[in-house]
């Protein structure tokens, strides 16, 4: 297959649709007879959180949504017990043999849904987002042909723009991104250089280059033609390689305020420095950040390598006792995400978390 970068004079990314507010500019066409109704299926990752899946059930059950695909990745709080009295026949649920992580859970809900359903668009989300009352309902009614993927807007519930769910355009790709996102890093700011800013919230669609798994509408032939997200990345960073692949394939994924959903997910709001509890999720943010990093940067990829391991290494700081865990961990995430090694056991991640006795300072050799 023969990937296109996106050229230099779309440089934003973020291109007004003409007409429709829906429109797309380029991308796949979807295969659905004439006059048709649009099918369309949901996939809803959880993992221990009952209450919320309860919450996000009930909304997809109140929108129009053909189908409800719930992955359970080994819940042990209850959720797998209730799972197991609904009695809908829109709801299917699959429980995992054990907890594959977010990006497996949405491997395998996606797979099942193609294999079961074949839907002409499916929608994802974790178990603490759910779509706002009326998103399905506008979706249905937009002019959907020829996009690749379709992000909805994420709120928190207090209204406010889910940070963790704004969408970006990849610097590397983009001259004017680039510099912005440059002159950011000089001030500390280098998020805003990259992501769609709050003004994308209430204009027209746009075009961007990476999105959240969260609200992300994918066509039929999208799967067709790009395959599956790659579910050994466990979590963190398949909903960014995935979308990015899309766009390096030469497809096209809209930003579509006009499509909300809603995120329960909890900002730390007390000023003090993020640590990964469990520790071996620091594993995950080196490897795969390293794989998404590789796969943004291109050529430039050694240069942004050394920008964020000092960034990685200045964080070891915040451990106290655990330091020496967290450099151990960073040591392992970095390793295989250079060598781009995937295929590390979730058991045996969690195993190294552990084993801090032995654990090796960063640079040092490791198991």
């Amino acid at each position: 297959m023969v990937h296109n970068f996106p050229s230099a004079d779309e440089a934003s990314g973020r291109v007004g649709a003409a007409n429709s507010p829906f429109a797309p500019i380029r991308g796949v066409e979807n295969e659905r007879e004439p006059n048709s109704p649009m099918t369309l299926a949901a996939v809803v990752v959880t993992y221990n959180r009952l209450e919320q899946i309860k919450r996000t059930l009930h909304r997809l059950l109140n929108e129009p949504c053909d189908r409800v695909f719930v992955i359970d990745n080994g819940s042990t709080d209850g959720t797998k017990d209730w799972l197991s009295t609904l009695d809908d026949s829109r709801v299917r649920v699959i429980f995992a043999p054990g907890n594959l992580g977010g990006a497996g859970g949405f491997e395998l809900g996606l797979r099942k849904a193609v294999e079961e359903d074949d839907p002409d668009w499916i929608v994802i989300m974790d178990d603490d987002a759910r779509p706002k009352p009326g998103c399905f309902e506008r979706f249905r009614k937009g002019e959907m042909n020829g996009w690749g993927a379709v992000s909805a807007a994420v709120y928190l519930k207090d209204g406010r723009i889910c940070e963790m769910n704004r969408p970006t355009i990849n610097p590397f790709w983009h001259l004017p991104t680039f510099f912005r996102t440059m002159g950011g890093t000089l001030v500390g700011r280098s998020r805003g250089g990259f992501h769609i800013g709050d003004s994308a919230y209430s204009s027209d669609p746009c075009e961007i280059d990476a999105t959240s798994f969260v609200g992300l509408f994918i066509p039929r032939n999208t799967i067709r033609q790009v395959g599956y997200p790659d579910g050994s990345l466990f979590i963190y960073g398949d909903d960014v390689l995935y979308t990015l692949g899309l766009r390096k394939a030469g497809l096209k994924i809209g930003f579509v305020p006009e499509l909300e959903f809603e995120h329960e997910f909890n900002t730390p709001n007390d000023g003090k420095a993020s640590i990964y509890n469990p520790i071996w999720k620091a594993y995950y943010t080196a490897r795969n950040g390293l794989l998404v990093y590789r796969f943004a940067a291109g050529m430039l990829f050694w240069p942004v390598l050394l920008l964020i391991l000092t960034k990685w290494l200045s964080a070891g700081r915040h451990y106290g006792d655990a330091r020496r865990a967290y450099y151990k961990m960073l040591w392992h995430g970095v390793r295989d995400g250079i060598i781009g090694k995937r295929s590390r056991p979730h058991a045996e991640v969690t195993m190294l978390a552990q084993d801090r006795a032995s654990s090796p300072a960063f640079g040092q050799p490791a198991e």
